[in-house]
């Protein structure tokens, strides 16, 4: 897509986003979330801690579209090829989203992106504008949902192996356990440690339990799963599980998972959740312990290269 950028809609102007834009912003992602998917799954924390990370020049890499004083839509591009964008739903089929599309390819292609790519739900308006303007599938997500009472099977550690909150002492190894795993997929530079700790103590309202830990034995941190809790309090969301490579198919994710689960239940949460993609090869496991499929989004792409 490398046509002449539309002009946006009269009346409508433009600026790089601040911190102080973080609840204007994540109210036009809710606001998009209800009309496409039927719930908010955003928060505001979820944003402030991403931009709070080191590596990420907030101001090179946003724009807010305002009609007066009010947000209406914005689009940010985070890392090498991680878009994110939103359209307040009263203000779709004006051509916003197609001048942000424009817009992100722009910034990509000057940075020397060799492909951006952003979520969206299957078959939401976005969804069907992006391949409209050429982008393709990359992979395909689903955010699972562990049903109201449902229990998750425990599973034994292998012996002299336990799930603890993470001390200091296990921050670092802890990211590295989670980067090694994810890299084995997932096509980007390795995340500096300093965005780590922005994502997790750095979150707003992040407490030490949040974080759980796999060691071995030897002390050695083998397993980690970040699990948080919403705003309102009724859910438990894993954001990241991962395991060293050399200690999978031992049971060590699925103790993670359990401990996870009553932990946000300790917490007073009445379901679980996490998402997955079709990277991972992860999704049947999830479902053989019980979790359903609660919505399916796609990340779609263009190749600037």
């Amino acid at each position: 897509m490398r046509d002449v950028t539309p002009a946006l809609p009269g009346g409508l102007t433009t600026r790089p986003l601040a911190r102080s834009d973080s609840r204007s912003v994540s109210d036009v992602i809710a606001a998009q979330e209800l009309e496409d998917i039927g719930q908010v799954a955003i928060e505001e924390a979820d944003i402030v801690s991403d931009w709070a990370k080191p590596s990420h020049d907030l101001t090179a890499r946003s724009v807010g579209v305002f009609d007066g004083d009010a947000l209406v839509a914005y689009a940010e591009l985070m890392g090498v090829d991680r878009a994110d964008t939103a359209v307040l739903p009263a203000h779709r089929g004006r051509g916003i989203g197609t001048w942000l599309a424009h817009w992100l390819l722009d910034l990509g292609r000057s940075i020397g992106s060799p492909v951006v790519g952003m979520p969206v739900p299957q078959g939401s308006p976005g969804d069907r504008l992006l391949e409209q303007l050429g982008f393709r599938v990359r992979w395909t997500s689903w955010v699972l949902r562990l049903p109201e009472g449902a229990a998750i099977p425990e599973r034994a550690l292998p012996e002299g192996y336990v799930v603890r909150t993470a001390g200091p002492e296990d921050l670092r190894p802890a990211h590295d356990v989670l980067e090694d795993a994810f890299l084995e997929w997932s096509v980007r530079d390795r995340e500096p440690f300093e965005d780590f700790m922005a994502a997790t103590s750095g979150r707003p309202g992040f407490e030490p339990w949040n974080l759980r830990v796999a060691v071995d034995p030897d002390g050695a941190v083998v397993g980690v799963s970040l699990v948080l809790v919403s705003d309102d309090g009724a859910t438990g969301f894993v954001q990241r599980l991962a395991v060293r490579r050399d200690q999978r198919n031992r049971g060590i994710a699925q103790a993670l998972l359990v401990d996870s689960f009553a932990r946000a239940r300790e917490h007073g949460t009445r379901t679980s959740e996490l998402s997955t993609d079709s990277r991972t090869g992860a999704l049947p496991m999830y479902e053989r312990v019980g979790m359903v499929v609660d919505h399916v989004w796609v990340n779609r792409a263009m190749d600037l290269t």
